[in-house]
């Protein structure tokens, strides 16, 4: 596994244990969600500051975006689907 796939397996892992939306990490991140839906699906490099900005918001340290999985540890599961319903006026 390399870099990359490290940030996004630890990112998701992280984010779906502590039940937060991509939404709310990039909110806590102060970074735009797309982005962080990017870095998942390892789309994108984040430079240090980004992964910085992210550990920080997950409460954890830098290097746990790094750490290898056990390799009994399935892959990280998305959170359940869904969008905030619709307000009607």
């Amino acid at each position: 596994m390399d870099s990359r796939e490290l940030v996004a397996w630890n990112m998701r892992r992280l984010r779906v244990g502590q039940t937060l939306s991509q939404e709310r990490l990039a909110e806590l991140a102060e970074v735009d969600r797309t982005y962080v839906s990017r870095l998942e699906r390892m789309m994108e490099n984040p430079s240090i500051g980004i992964l910085d900005k992210i550990a920080t918001a997950l409460g954890v340290s830098i290097a746990e975006l790094f750490a290898p999985p056990s390799a009994e540890e399935p892959k990280p599961k998305p959170l359940k689907a869904g969008r905030r319903p619709k307000v009607v006026e």
